[in-house]
Parts: structure tokens; C-alpha cells; sequence
């Protein structure tokens, strides 16, 4: 029986599907199968030194980068293991991860993979021979094996109007994305291609979920309307089976455009919020990331939203090489005057554009001139300045504020109004305007997860 060690070192608060999951296809192939996720506990020495194979799994930026410092300690526990890495920035960092020690690289739909690794390195054959670097094959999905994960409970919660905390679930209900964003990390893996995880599967999963204290389940597909009829059939299996139990989803801003018919069914079916990746109110901003939207669109799905009963919270990227001191104002005014102050997490008013490996920014001559030699491998995205060096030191200015007011513990509108009267003084006003006064629809507290949003 082979001894595998899963690792996952951050996913935004989640329990991680990236490790529930192969862990329940490597047992069902015969693996002894140990998972740590080291956002919420220590990485043991003894089971990584017993472990003939160690996989890490790289969902995310950050996640990459707290995988690559943590290398060096599974080498020295265990110098002669088998090392490997998947998920989506797997693939597109692979040089830097062999450079580590990686001996496997997986990205894509990965779960096929790893059972295939296990079975190679049993039976003594090359470890990689024939597999893909990116394998989008279709899978028939296993329900995830969360039994060794820390508890529901020492994850992010819900925090609720009224003060109120509940418990979070995490899954997936599919994978990849038919969209091609240039800025997205998804895009150079799936190149518009989405797989669907199996109704059954989702359900099973969210069932013993619930079992295990989830009041809340977060659905991490990066659109949940990429396959609109399967995401409303597994609402509504859902509501039928767990009433009262509440959700989240991510939904492109075009997509809410094109299916608000099927917004009031996810009101209706317990959705509490919708993240969308609104980016910029920039329209030449927004058609050098390819979004597909415009400024105009999403006013329009804020109105949208608010009459299918349904809060809204954007996510954006303000600093980019193209952002004035005049755009981010602007941005902020919008904000204000949609009246979505308590809607957007402060850290998504200070993110500066990440440039991975293998972007489809890199299409843009301008931009690909910007940051020519100058890809940062530890750092694993190419370095860029804005043309105007105000704009980047607001942008560390912002980052610093929000990092302090959220340990303060201070409110979205308190960081918001701070932010404001920091970008105005940028942009050269003495006396920065102020407020906009907000849009006139009934005010109440937002909920939201308790845990920032990075990248």
C-alpha cells in the first residue's frame, strides 16, 4: 500500500476540495492517504518521512508561493520522496517547481492523474511517462474525502447582519472556464474549456458537509453559470434536500446579463450572494482584459441583482499599468454612488494586476514591451510600474491601510472613507469631495465571508 502525503498551504479560508477529492480517488485505488492543510495546522515530519509520494496542491497565487517555501522542509524529512505538484498554477509555473525538486507536474483535471502517478511508481515504470502536463479529460468524480481535514468549524464563517457567524462548506460543481479573460490564471490551463463535476457527486458532497455542521456552502466554480441548466438542477436539488441551508456562487457579470430569468431561482433557493469580477468601470481598461462587459453593464446587473432579491458583491483590480489617479477615483465614486460600500471587501480597492507565466496579457504589445525580462520566478509574475509613479505608491499606501484597518477590525465604510480621502489628496485636491450621497433603495449589512479575498 502506498503511502501519500497531500498538502494544500492556503485556499481564501476553504476546506480544500483539492484535497478532499483525491484523496477519496487515491484510497479507492489503495493508497494510505494523509492530508494537511497547512493554513490551519503544522505539516508533521513523521507521516511526510514514512510518505513514498508528496503532492502539493496549487490552486491559487499565493498558494504556489507558500507551497514553494515549504519544499525545503519535506526534503529534509523525506529527501527520497516522490514530489509533485497540481492544480491550476502547477502547469504554468513548471520550470520554477522542477527547479524545487518537483518530479510530476499536473494541471488541469488532476484526480486521474494522481492515481496514475501512485500506480506508475508501484509498479516500478517511468513516473511521467505519457502523462500531460494538463490532462482536460473527462471524469466521472468520486464524493471528496474530508475525514482527515481539519474541522468545518476553524474555517472562514459567514458573518451575517446582525453579528450572527455560521458555518462554511466549500465545493465544486465544475472546473475550468469558457470564457478567456486576459488577466485570468484559469485561461492558460482550460483555454475556454469547463468540466462539469456530476450532480450526485456535488450532493453527496454538501450532504456530509451538512452532516459535519455547514450552515453555509460556498461554491467555488470560477462561473457558476459557465453550464447554467446544471447549476439551476443542483439548486434546486439542493433547496429540496437542505432547506434553509444557504449558499454563495460566483457568476460572470455578462452571464447575470444573460440569465437574470434564473436569478430569482437562486434567491429563491437559498443564494445569499453572487461575487462577480466586475475588475474596472474602465471601458478601455475592461477591453484590454477581454471581460466582455462594460461600465454600463454593470450598473445594469446591480439593478438586476437588487429587483431578483439577490446581494451583489464585486471583486476588482484597480491598479493596473493603465490606471490614472482620476480612474481610481472614479472607481471609488461609482462604488459610493451605487451605495456598494459594505459590499466590496476593502483588500479588492487595493489589488495591483498580477502578470503569471503564460498570460494572455502578454498578447498586448504595449504591455509585453512594459515587462519584457522582467519575469520575477520567486515571485512568479512579471514586474511591472505604472507610467505614473503616484499611482503605485497609492496602491502600497492602500495596501498598508487595509491590512491595518482590517486588524483594527475597523468597518468597510471606515476603510472606505479612508481610502477615498487618501486617493483624492493623490490626485492633488486639498480638500478631497466628498461622499457621494447613496442610491435610494433600503439599506441593510451585507453578509459575507470573514475571510479576504486574495488572489
Amino acid at each position: 500500500m502506498m503511502r501519500v502525503v497531500l498538502i494544500s498551504t492556503y485556499e481564501l479560508g476553504r476546506q480544500p476540495f483539492g484535497l478532499a477529492s483525491p484523496a477519496a480517488w487515491l484510497a479507492d485505488a489503495g493508497a494510505m492517504v494523509t492530508c494537511f492543510d497547512l493554513s490551519r495546522e503544522p505539516l508533521r515530519e513523521e507521516a511526510v518521512a514514512a510518505a513514498e509520494l508528496v503532492a502539493f496542491y496549487v490552486p491559487m497565487h499565493t498558494a504556489t508561493r507558500l507551497a514553494a517555501r515549504a519544499v525545503a522542509a519535506v526534503r529534509r524529512a523525506n529527501p527520497g520522496a516522490h514530489l509533485c505538484f497540481y492544480g491550476l498554477y502547477a502547469p504554468m509555473n513548471a520550470d520554477y517547481l522542477r527547479s524545487l525538486g518537483a518530479h510530476t507536474i499536473l494541471g488541469g483535471e488532476f484526480e486521474a492523474g494522481l492515481v496514475e502517478l501512485v500506480k506508475r511508481l508501484q509498479s516500478g515504470a517511468p513516473p511521467n511517462g505519457g502523462q500531460p502536463l494538463i490532462s482536460l479529460a473527462r471524469q466521472l468524480f468520486r464524493a471528496p474525502e474530508r475525514a482527515g481535514l481539519p474541522p468545518l468549524a476553524s474555517y472562514a464563517r459567514l458573518a451575517m447582519p446582525g453579528g450572527r457567524r455560521r458555518v462554511v462548506g466549500y465545493t465544486e460543481a465544475s472546473r475550468g472556464c469558457k470564457h478567456l479573460c486576459r488577466h485570468c490564471p484559469i485561461v492558460p490551463v482550460y483555454n475556454g474549456v469547463f468540466r462539469i463535476v456530476q450532480r450526485d457527486v456535488v450532493i453527496e458532497d454538501i450532504r456530509r458537509q451538512v452532516a459535519a455542521g455547514a450552515e453555509h456552502i460556498t461554491f467555488g466554480d470560477p462561473d457558476f453559470f459557465n453550464g447554467p441548466r446544471h447549476a439551476i438542477q443542483l439548486v434546486r436539488a439542493l433547496a429540496s434536500e437542505f432547506p434553509g441551508l444557504t449558499y454563495d456562487v460566483t457568476i460572470k457579470v455578462e452571464h447575470l446579463l444573460m440569465h437574470a430569468d434564473a436569478l430569482p431561482v437562486l434567491a429563491e433557493t437559498g443564494c445569499l450572494f453572487v461575487t462577480t469580477a466586475v475588475e474596472s468601470v474602465d471601458d478601455e481598461i475592461l477591453d484590454r482584459l477581454a471581460k466582455d462587459h462594460t461600465r454600463d453593464d454593470f450598473r445594469r446587473v446591480v439593478e438586476v441583482c437588487r429587483g431578483a432579491g439577490l446581494v451583489l458583491s464585486p471583486t476588482f483590480v484597480p491598479f493596473t499599468p493603465w490606471t490614472t489617479l482620476a480612474g481610481y477615483c472614479d472607481l471609488l465614486s461609482v462604488i459610493a454612488e451605487l451605495d456598494l460600500v459594505d459590499h466590496v471587501a476593502p483588500v479588492q480597492l487595493a489589488i495591483r494586476l498580477l502578470i503569471p507565466a503564460g498570460s494572455r496579457l502578454l498578447e498586448l504589445a504595449g504591455l509585453r514591451a512594459l515587462v519584457e525580462g522582467r519575469f520575477d520566478r520567486e515571485a512568479l509574475s512579471y514586474r511591472w510600474a505604472n507610467p505614473d509613479p503616484r499611482v503605485d505608491r497609492l496602491a502600497g499606501q492602500l495596501q498598508q491601510l487595509v491590512w491595518q484597518g482590517e486588524k483594527a477590525g475597523h468597518s468597510r465604510r471606515e476603510i472606505f472613507a479612508r481610502i477615498w480621502a487618501e486617493a483624492h489628496a493623490a490626485a492633488g485636491l486639498s480638500r478631497p469631495a466628498p461622499l457621494p450621497e447613496a442610491a435610494p433603495f433600503q439599506r441593510t449589512s451585507v453578509p459575507y465571508l470573514n475571510e479576504p479575498w486574495y488572489c
